[in-house]
């Protein structure tokens, strides 16, 4: 596992960046979505709901990137290469109120549709560069 230099954790535990996630669809085309994440125990988890594309792209051992740019200096940037390592349902719901306390400040996920089954993903890092 890949550790994120001291110099750089701000951008994955303080800062509300939002990460760019690159996963791979079936004809092995790039799939880019910008997402809410958190980061914990050196594992970056982004939660989707279940059935999206790129919820069907992360099964587990699936190889996905992440570009996390500093939001008070768009030079200042993080990559993160990896593979899903996990991929359930179970606490998705209770992460997802967590996401959206961080990015919006309130209790719950506003957006959440009565039909939607969240998922996390963790993602382990194999490789990180930064630059700034």
């Amino acid at each position: 596992m890949a550790a994120i230099p001291d110099a750089f954790l701000d951008l994955v535990t303080d800062k509300k960046a939002l990460a760019h996630l690159a996963t791979i669809m079936p004809d092995g085309s790039p799939q880019v979505t910008p997402v809410w994440f958190d980061y914990a125990a050196g594992l970056i988890r982004v939660n989707s709901a279940k059935g999206r594309v790129k919820s069907r792209n992360m099964t587990e051992g699936a190889a996905v990137a992440l570009s996390i740019v500093d939001p008070d200096n768009g030079y200042r940037y993080l990559q993160v290469r990896g593979k899903v390592t996990k991929a359930t349902e179970a606490g998705g719901d209770a992460h997802i109120d967590a996401l959206a306390k961080k990015y919006l400040g309130v209790d719950s996920y506003p957006y959440r549709s009565p039909t939607e089954v969240r998922m996390i993903f963790e993602i382990t890092p194999s490789s990180v560069q930064v630059m700034g």
